[in-house]
């Protein structure tokens, strides 16, 4: 059992209030517990204080007591509660120890000296599980932000742990492997073991979970079971911050684009290790349009996007807007990118000189400063630590500073991860004033939701090339549905 007597917690940083207060809960064990509110709203505290890493690693000011399996984590060390608590965090690159796939899985096991056959028949036997062979034996930073996170749930499954935290799991994975996310999270529940999501995609998990746990301002509001969660509304769940448990439709989607200005996407090629990797010959896209850059996890997007803006200095390939052609060097000026992990892009102090770095030569810079953050919900944070800040308020900010940079083409990776609808939707609403104000915007994303509210022009990758590309007309909605709501095959 997992109990929260009268538990509040507070970090140590004057930047913001945040944490939790006042919660009282028990868990059973065995359940599936959603935790699910907006960005902030204190899922991801709960989930440290479950496997140990407040106060173990966080530290702040708790009051109250937190219980896990007879352990007191105010009493007793971290270490004690990995032998039975296994995490994934929201983002994988954080909890990796190795460079190659294989012995990241072993590392668990070899700290707790399980002997060498046994390792190496929990690796068989998870990697089976994940179906994630073919990642054995590879560079974790070669991988695609969905393969990390396979990796991240294998080292949680080869300790066979009693309790599961996954911090939002699905964050940066296609359809298909949040099918396999979901049959590996039924499994889990099959084998009795405990299991706690904080999370923004809810539909996934709408026939596995006990109950929904809806936070808002740090505090428990509401405590759902299965049921009286399903019979919720799409209106009753946005109006809450949350997203939808049904498929979207793409059906009513319109067209409003003029396809008559055109980029040229030539010869882009990019290898790994002198391996071929990314292949994309003469692909005329419009110009002043929002682009849903789609395909599965390692299918070459996030590639694409460091090539597109010049990043992967080694690739070849020019790029070429009406009668002008950029090289590599030169895109780097011409296009701003949100990467997928925006902790590679947070470089100041405060949320404020995070976005001015952005803005050149402009005497209104304070003003464009406090616009971009009152669309975006960012306000409050102004005078934070950019690094304080929860994941999908970090995304908010790398994306204000795209806005800020006033680039011609804004390249996002996967820009909805860990946000909640409300966030979504402003994000989404403020992609179109960009393009009706004359950028060209590429997502990266796996967010039907997204691609539903703001995009209008589709691009599919599959192993490093272009499968097919156009605007929404019968054909092309028949492939986006399928994309976003075929069943994994691997199951």
């Amino acid at each position: 059992m997992i109990e929260f007597k009268n538990v509040s917690f507070t970090y140590d940083s004057v930047d913001r209030n945040a944490g939790i207060y006042n919660v009282d809960l028990k868990i059973n064990d065995g359940e599936v517990i959603v935790f699910c509110g907006e960005s902030g709203c204190g899922k991801t505290t709960i989930s440290r204080l479950i496997n140990g890493l407040i106060p173990g690693y966080y530290t702040g000011t708790l009051n109250g007591e937190v219980i896990v399996r007879d352990y007191k984590i105010s009493q007793n060390p971290i270490d004690e509660l990995s032998r039975y608590v296994g995490s994934v965090f929201q983002n994988p690159r954080t909890q990796f120890f190795n460079v190659d796939s294989t012995s990241e899985i072993a590392f668990a096991c070899e700290n707790f000296e399980v002997p060498r056959e046994e390792i190496c028949t929990r690796i068989g036997k998870v990697t089976q599980e994940l179906n994630i062979r073919n990642l054995l034996d590879r560079n974790l930073f070669s991988m695609s932000g969905g393969e990390k996170q396979k990796i991240a749930c294998a080292s949680a499954a080869v300790m066979e742990p009693e309790i599961y935290v996954l911090d939002e799991p699905s964050s940066n994975l296609d359809i298909g492997t949040i099918e396999m996310l979901k049959a590996i999270i039924s499994r889990w529940k099959e084998k009795k073991a405990t299991i706690i999501i904080a999370e923004h995609r809810l539909r996934y998990l709408i026939d596995i979970a006990d109950k929904f746990i809806y936070m808002k301002d740090g505090q428990i509001h509401t405590i759902f079971t299965n049921e009286e969660f399903k019979r919720l509304s799409n209106d009753i769940l946005n109006n809450m911050g949350l997203r939808s448990i049904n498929p979207v439709n793409f059906k009513d989607l319109k067209n409003f684009i003029k396809v008559d200005s055109k980029i040229n996407i030539k010869n882009f090629e990019f290898s790994y290790n002198k391996t071929p990797f990314l292949n994309i010959q003469n692909t005329l896209l419009p110009q002043n349009a929002i682009i849903a850059v789609l395909g599965s996890n390692g299918s070459g997007k996030s590639t694409f996007s460091k090539c597109l803006c010049g990043v992967e200095e080694k690739a070849k390939g020019v790029l070429e807007i009406k009668t002008d052609t950029y090289s590599t060097r030169e895109r780097l000026r011409k296009c701003f990118m949100v990467m997928q992990d925006v902790n590679h892009q947070l470089f100041t102090e405060s949320v404020k000189e995070e976005i001015l770095l952005s803005i050149e030569d402009n005497e209104n810079e304070e003003q464009i400063v406090k616009e971009i953050c009152k669309k975006l919900n960012l306000m409050e944070f102004l005078d934070c630590h950019p690094m304080s800040l929860s994941g999908g308020q970090k995304q908010r900010v790398a994306i204000a500073s795209a806005i800020a940079s006033n680039r011609e083409i804004l390249v996002l990776d996967e820009p909805t991860s860990g946000l909640d609808f409300k966030n979504m939707k402003e994000v989404s609403n403020e992609m179109i004033r960009l393009k009706e104000s004359g950028k060209t915007i590429f997502i990266i994303t796996h967010d039907p939701e997204l691609v539903a509210c703001c995009c209008d022009y589709y691009m599919f990758l599959e192993n490093g090339k272009v499968k097919w590309h156009g605007v929404m007309n019968e054909e092309n909605l028949k492939l986006i549905e399928k994309f976003f709501y075929q069943k994994s095959e691997c199951l």
